[in-house]
C-alpha cells in the first residue's frame, strides 16, 4: 500500500466521522421535542457505513470509509398522556422521540475519539514522508 493511501483513507474516515457527529447533536438537540402526531415526532437517525474496497489493488483491497446513507431509528417512540400539555392529540397524548441521550453522548464520544485516531494517523505519515525526504539531505 502506498503511504499515500493512508491520506485517502484518513479523509474519507475523518468525513464519515463529521457526518456521525452531525448526526449525533441533531439527536441530542430534538431529544427532548414533543409532538402531537406520531407522523411528525422526530424519530433517531443513525449514518450507515461501509468500507470502501479497491478491487483493481487485491493485494491491499481496503480503500476508506463510504457513506451509504442516515437512515432512522425504528424503535418505539415514547406515548406520555398529558391532557393539559399544549402539544397534546385529541386523546390527550404527547409523542417523544425515540433518542436515547445516554446512547447519543457515547456515540458522539466514539466519533469524536474516531476523528482525533484519523488526524493522528494523517499527522504521523505526513512527518513519515517529510523524514523520508530529508534521507537524502
Amino acid at each position: 500500500m502506498s503511504l499515500f493511501k493512508v491520506f485517502d483513507i484518513a479523509g474519507t474516515a475523518m468525513s464519515a466521522q463529521t457526518l456521525r457527529l452531525n448526526t449525533t447533536a441533531s439527536n441530542l438537540a430534538n431529544a427532548d421535542s414533543v409532538s402531537s402526531s406520531i407522523h411528525q415526532t422526530y424519530r433517531a437517525r443513525q449514518p450507515v457505513f461501509a468500507t470502501l474496497l479497491d478491487e483493481l489493488n487485491p493485494a491491499a483491497p481496503a480503500g476508506g470509509v463510504q457513506v451509504l446513507g442516515v437512515v432512522e431509528s425504528g424503535a418505539p417512540l415514547q406515548q406520555e398522556y398529558a391532557p393539559d400539555h399544549p402539544m397534546a392529540n385529541e386523546a390527550g397524548y404527547i409523542f417523544h422521540p425515540n433518542v436515547n441521550s445516554i446512547e447519543e453522548m457515547a456515540n458522539m464520544i466514539s466519533a469524536s475519539r474516531s476523528y482525533q485516531n484519523n488526524v493522528e494517523m494523517a499527522n504521523t505519515s505526513k512527518q513519515l514522508l517529510l523524514r523520508t525526504l530529508q534521507l537524502g539531505q
